[in-house]
């Protein structure tokens, strides 16, 4: 039972690693022609799968699963991400951010524009990662205090 129980265990790091290895990196020229909401739209499966995966252990029912993710990946939640995150960024990142904020373009009725635009900046900073530096995003995933009522 116990090499099963050292099995299961996955660092916070080690699970961010693990998603952030891209099959295929793309050349500079042709990053370079990805519009920031483009990369908002990979960066939200990246964000979210990371967000899956820690709620995975202990096992739970698919529901419980389902409201915890959502939870996390709501707008709210990933602009409380992003704000935790912001002395951590250098100016190359925050570049992204400002482009991805920029990029927000529909709005959603359900929250705050400002949030809106902070939510889909960590988003395109998440995809822009995911395609550069996935050693980068892991460390910054790992940053992430994902909300511990969340956790029990």
């Amino acid at each position: 039972m116990k090499a099963e129980e050292d099995c299961l265990e996955i660092s916070d790091t080690q699970a961010a690693q693990d998603l952030a290895s891209p099959a295929n990196f793309l050349p500079t020229a042709q990053l370079q022609t990805i519009s920031p909401g483009a990369l908002a739209y990979l960066g939200d499966a990246v964000y979210e799968l990371y967000i899956r995966s820690q709620y995975l252990l202990p096992p739970k029912r698919l529901q419980s699963y389902h409201q915890r993710v959502v939870a996390q990946v709501r707008a709210e939640s990933q602009a409380h991400h992003l704000r935790s995150l912001e002395s951590l960024l250098t100016g190359e990142e925050l570049e992204i951010l400002r482009r991805g904020r920029n990029a927000a373009s529909s709005r959603s009725k359900r929250v705050n524009p400002e949030i809106y635009q902070q939510a889909t900046s960590l988003e395109a900073l998440m995809g822009y990662l995911y395609l550069t530096n996935p050693q980068r995003l892991a460390y910054l995933l790992a940053q992430l205090k994902l909300d511990p009522t969340l956790e029990e």
